[in-house]
């Protein structure tokens, strides 16, 4: 004979019984993640760096999928490649010489140009609790055979696609490669690979008067909402997308929008503040990217602001001065300069942290900010010729934008070869 069941035995059994009301919830709860589970886990598996009001880089978790493509192995989560320092390195600098890359523009061929030091091409990053993979030439041109690379974006990210191409090139015979321009598009094949990497000029990856690749000076600058379609067509069927969009950006506290079309007899013309402007285009790419990038086969890159020093005070130097004749590095670890504005940076994390599609942020701001002795200065080609006044006076036309290569621009490709494989 069983025993009775006591008194108090009986409440704990009936208070160990689901309401139906909690039933009913319980089910609901379970039948909604599996309905949406892939979307939740998109909007947790961002891996982006959010800027903090001082300007300065603050890491989130990063929620990752459970593999991105491409990945070989992934860096120790205690380490933030972007946080590091400069170290001087004669052995393992610079990757190559200026002289055995034929494929850099003469805007970037500083020592072609007569610059006399070479310093700046023995620099190497340092990450604090890390070091970066070493950039291996062959496991990229290897993953990349039968693929498309393609950097978008302006004239800053066509001097890191050059420095990618120099970084490879070594290792395809010479009747195996070749570099074609079509308009907007470059494109360097590497045959034997059945492998194409390639740029798309896009300032500001949205229609705007300012996209001929060639003849693009134009101060009035205006940009069509709702026109990423016009250049984006070009992007579609490629498996490595490394977007920029900055400089372009900064000309004032407002920007021309167009809300038509530019062959419109009467434009219909608003103003935005940049900010709102630059989260227009932000937008209209993430969006793109969901709709035409697979994320189980497609990477997508977003490299931050360049910095650039046009204001010698920013570090303690003589007004009126800038980078031209700079040799050395900036100490100060907390450094940032007046032309990266904090404002774009927090657009950037806003809208990126909403994203439904696994973007990998490049925050190369930082670490090139320090890199006041990089830039092309006047060792360049000109695009018109020199003044008398502007000749006894070269900080007046000093280019403190762009960057020799060999140079910083490696340093980038390093650290897109470092995500790309170990994210």
């Amino acid at each position: 004979m069983k025993p009775p069941i006591s008194s108090s035995s009986s409440v704990l059994i009936r208070k160990a019984r689901l309401s139906p009301y909690l039933f009913t919830l319980l089910v609901f709860i379970v039948f909604v993640a599996i309905l949406y589970g892939e979307d939740f886990m998109c909007i947790f598996s961002q891996q982006l760096q959010i800027y903090a009001d001082q300007g300065q880089p603050v890491s989130r978790a990063e929620k990752k999928w459970e593999k991105l493509p491409f990945a070989v192995g992934k860096t120790q989560e205690s380490c933030d490649v972007f946080s590091g320092s400069w170290v001087r390195d004669e052995l393992t600098r610079p990757h190559y010489q200026e002289s055995e890359c034929p494929y850099i523009q003469p805007q970037l061929t500083c020592q072609e140009h007569g610059r006399p030091d070479k310093e700046y091409q023995y620099w190497k990053w340092q990450p604090n609790d890390c070091s970066l993979p070493d950039f291996n030439a062959t496991l990229m041109l290897e993953t990349l055979r039968g693929k498309r690379m393609m950097f978008v974006g302006d004239s800053l990210n066509r001097g890191q696609y050059v420095s990618m191409v120099c970084l490879l090139h070594k290792l395809i015979p010479e009747d195996e490669k070749s570099m074609e321009t079509f308009d907007s598009l470059t494109v360097f094949t590497a045959k034997k690979y059945n492998a194409t990497i390639e740029f798309y000029w896009a300032p500001f990856l949205l229609e705007s008067n300012s996209d001929n690749a060639v003849v693009h000076r134009i101060s009035d600058r205006i940009v069509r909402k709702g026109s990423i379609n016009k250049h984006g067509r070009y992007w579609k069927g490629v498996d490595i997308l490394v977007f920029n969009t900055y400089l372009w950006w900064m000309t004032g506290l407002k920007m021309k929008i167009l809300l038509g079309s530019f062959d419109d007899e009467v434009k219909d013309i608003v103003e935005l503040s940049t900010e709102d402007a630059y989260r227009m285009a932000m937008k209209s790419m993430l969006r793109w990217v969901r709709k035409n990038m697979d994320p189980k086969k497609t990477r997508v890159f977003f490299a931050s602001m360049s910095p650039s020093h046009g204001k010698s005070i920013d570090w303690g130097g003589e007004p009126g001065l800038n980078c031209y004749n700079q040799t050395t590095l900036i100490e100060d670890p907390n450094y940032w300069g007046s032309d990266c504005r904090r404002s774009v940076m927090e657009v950037i994390g806003e809208v990126f942290s909403k994203s439904k599609f696994p973007i990998t942020f490049l925050n190369i701001t930082q670490l090139s900010s320090y890199r006041k002795d990089a830039h092309t200065q006047i060792y360049k080609k000109q695009w018109s010729p020199l003044t008398p006044e502007q000749i006894a006076n070269p900080y007046s036309y000093a280019d403190c934008v762009h960057w020799c290569l060999p140079g910083l621009q490696d340093t980038w490709n390093e650290l897109l070869f470092a995500k790309l494989f170990y994210p």
